[in-house]
């Protein structure tokens, strides 16, 4: 299945950009699934059909879906507080009713990944369109999935999980009560949630379609999503640039307007595949204005992103370096920042962040030094002799 995931700053016009592709695509026959998590049903106003916390039929081929996160938070805390009894038990703890829920900050985002994981082992779509929050909490939705795994995995290793037999020894011979099963069993299940919102996001068929205004503004938010994109490893399929003016003549105040549109949007050609949707003088509504958009519904799959580890020039000791090529379009050398922390690599560009695995071959290896060069950074190794024997 591809997914498109539709991702811009606030006010861009994102969610019309995702109902136009998503009724495009159900057009050409393919079954298409447009997912939101706006709290206000905006994708219904704009498609005609209003959606719900279940997924419903808005035209033949297209289905509509708004995931209720207050539900999926008060189900998840009913269930915690059920795991949990005998601790809130013992610490004389009172417990909440449903009633008296409200979600808590990122409820929001937990719902629309869980949905986009349902929607991923659906057999009915053959194409996945997400209406995503805005720009920054977008980005910051995308890195959920492969953080959490991480906190997962350094808190309750899954490794330990084959001593649950031996968990109450050890518990009275550390004089420490030992996590209790149902922890574990917790973290696994979350895991498995997780690992599969994240397979999603890394498979081949996953791409950004990118929304902005063509300006100075829209053009400071396309670079602030490629580069926070390529921390990410995700390929950008398209730039939808949205409200773009007519020609105007020489008197008319349209003229300055115009000609910077055309300048961002002279510009994005050079990098993207733009798409320039007219402006219709209005908000779009329905589907006849979402057909003069003219959006394709998908285009032939991006290339991936690829980090590359080549060989590199000599070392001081004669020996030969191995470089990771990073891509890192927009990063500035003063805002990057480079920790390595075991096989990890803590990588900091901008405001952006990940901690991502070395390459098996890199492991063995000691940090040389690194440049960033065109828009990618390249990171040199030395191979530490300790791991890595010469030859010879």
């Amino acid at each position: 299945m591809r997914t498109l995931l539709i991702m811009g700053p606030g006010g861009s016009g994102r969610t019309t950009v995702a109902a136009a592709t998503a009724l495009t695509a159900a057009r050409d026959g393919i079954r298409t699934l447009v997912l939101s998590a706006d709290r206000c049903d905006t994708l219904g106003a704009v498609l005609g059909a209003p959606t719900g916390v279940a997924p419903a039929p808005a035209a033949p081929n297209l289905t509509v879906w708004r995931p209720d996160a207050s539900a999926a938070f008060r189900d998840d805390l009913a269930a915690f507080q059920d795991r949990a009894a005998g601790v809130l038990d013992l610490l004389g703890a009172v417990r909440l009713d449903a009633e008296e829920v409200t979600p808590l900050p990122g409820a929001e985002e937990l719902a629309l990944l869980r949905a986009v994981r349902d929607a991923a082992l659906s057999e009915r779509f053959e194409l996945l369109v997400v209406d995503l929050p805005p720009l920054e909490q977008a980005l910051s939705v995308l890195s959920l999935p492969e953080e959490l795994r991480r906190y997962l995995r350094r808190l309750l290793p899954p490794e330990r999980q084959a001593a649950r037999a031996l968990r109450p020894v050890l518990g009275r011979l550390a004089g420490v009560p030992m996590p209790a099963e149902w922890l574990y069993e917790t973290a696994s299940r979350w895991d498995v949630e997780l690992a599969a919102v994240e397979a999603v996001l890394a498979d081949p068929g996953t791409a950004v379609r990118l929304v902005a205004e063509p300006g100075p503004a829209g053009a400071d938010a396309v670079r602030r999503a490629a580069l926070g994109l390529a921390v990410r490893g995700l390929p950008v399929e398209s730039l939808v640039a949205s409200r773009v003016l007519p020609e105007a003549p020489a008197d008319s105040w349209l003229t300055g307007p115009a000609a910077q549109q055309r300048k961002a949007l002279d510009e994005w050609r050079e990098t993207y595949d733009v798409h320039a949707a007219a402006h219709p003088g209005r908000d779009p509504r329905g589907a006849d204005d979402l057909t003069a958009l003219a959006l394709p519904g998908v285009n032939p799959v991006p290339a991936p992103v690829e980090w590359p580890v080549t060989d590199g020039p000599a070392g001081n000791d004669d020996g030969r370096l191995l470089v990771w090529h990073i891509p890192l379009p927009g990063a500035v050398r003063d805002e990057l920042g480079l920790v390595r922390r075991g096989d990890e690599l803590v990588i900091t560009a901008g405001p952006f962040r990940r901690i991502v695995p070395l390459p098996s071959a890199l492991r063995r290896c000691t940090v040389d030094g690194a440049a960033l060069r065109d828009g990618e950074l390249r990171i040199r190794f030395a191979p530490d002799p300790r791991l890595w024997p010469r030859e010879g």
